[in-house]
């Protein structure tokens, strides 16, 4: 529990720093789509995933994880293969992902990526039924969540479809948006 207290504790001071330069409705940032608050963010979330390193070998994780990760690549509806390379290279380069085989991690998102790319309503519901796997363990859906944004905000910019998949992956696991800023 004190590792989740300490992620809690930086995740306060961050909501504090952004709080200090002003807050919109709802307790969010007034920089909401800011680069630069995301951008921070994304930062925190990363070093607060890394924290959990070696916490995170679980295979309900390895396997949400891998949903969240194809479900943020294909939240605009679809993923071109270029796409789908440079998430399937931040997986592998992933230090905390880093835990697992990296063709358990490529096959796993890759079938989730053609079903998304398949029918995009019907594998949207089956790979949010894989992430909610991971509710049973606090810690590691929110792990999932953080990998999802890492993942999001990997080129500087998180998506106003990537934030509402964020949103709902939160839903399906029993965790606050407003906690990750959504």
């Amino acid at each position: 529990m004190a590792m989740w207290d300490r992620i809690k504790d930086q995740a306060k001071g961050l909501q504090q720093a952004q709080g200090a330069r002003g807050t919109g409705g709802q307790g969010r940032p007034a920089a909401r789509g800011s680069g630069a608050s995301r951008a921070q963010l994304v930062s925190t979330l990363k070093t607060q995933l890394t924290s959990l390193k070696t916490e995170l070998k679980s295979g309900a994780y390895r396997d949400a994880s891998m949903a969240m990760c194809a479900l943020v690549a294909a939240a605009d509806g679809n993923v071109d293969p270029t796409e789908r390379q440079h998430v399937e290279s931040l997986i592998l380069n992933n230090d905390v992902l880093q835990n697992f085989p990296s063709e358990q991690l490529r096959q796993r998102f890759n079938k989730h990526v053609d079903q998304l790319a398949f029918d995009f309503p019907q594998g949207k519901a089956e790979v949010l039924q894989e992430i909610a796997k991971a509710a049973k363990k606090p810690a590691e859906a929110r792990a999932v969540i953080q990998t999802g944004f890492v993942i999001a905000g990997a080129d500087g910019y998180v998506s106003p479809a990537e934030e509402q998949v964020l949103r709902e992956a939160c839903s399906v696991l029993g965790l606050s948006a407003q906690e990750f800023g959504l």
